[in-house]
Parts: structure tokens; sequence; C-alpha cells
């Protein structure tokens, strides 16, 4: 079994304690962790980010879940998320265009 790994960085650093418990509770079969972020070029830090870590079927499973909060939150709220290097940012508004490319990646 492989695993694989996604990182998970909020555009609204509070939702990342409700973001974690709601994985934690949808997605049971994926590790979920706050791990520090990474500073970019220029910056002299970074805020935390969550990694979720499992075999690609949960992950997946626990990606599709991140819909649901993010259309119970306020308006504008993105999640951008790192998979295979490939950053791709998601919105209540354009997760039906994202998922396709999550699900390729995952496979």
């Amino acid at each position: 079994m492989t695993l694989e790994r996604a990182e998970l960085r909020v555009s609204d650093y509070s939702q990342i304690g409700p973001l974690t418990d709601y994985l934690q509770l949808m997605a049971p079969g994926a590790g979920v962790r706050r791990s520090a972020g990474s500073p970019g070029p220029g910056e002299q830090g970074a805020l935390d980010v969550l990694m979720l870590l499992a075999d690609s079927s949960v992950l997946l499973a626990a990606v599709r879940v991140l819909p649901e909060f993010l259309r119970s939150r306020k308006t504008g709220l993105s999640i951008t998320m790192t998979v295979k290097g490939e950053p791709l940012t998601l919105t209540a508004t354009n997760i039906d265009a994202v998922m396709p490319i999550l699900d390729r990646l995952l496979q």
C-alpha cells in the first residue's frame, strides 16, 4: 500500500481548527495533523498547514468532503491543497471544476 500526502492551507487561518476537526470526523481513515508551514521567498514566517496522509482512495474520500465544509463557511474561504507538487485552490464555487483534476492526481 502506497501512502499519499496532501498539504492544506486555508485562506482564513481561524478555520484551521474547525477544518482539522471536520476532517478527523468525516474521514477517520486519513491521518490529519497540523504542521509548521514553510515560508515563501522573502517571507519571515508561515502559518501552520494541515497534512493529510492516507492511501489514495482514503485521501480522495477526505478531499470529497471538503465542498460541504466550504459551503458551510463564509463566502470567500478557500483551501489550497498541494498534491504531488501541484497546488490547487478549492472554493465553494469551483469545486466541480477542481475535483476531476484531484481525481487524476490521486489515481
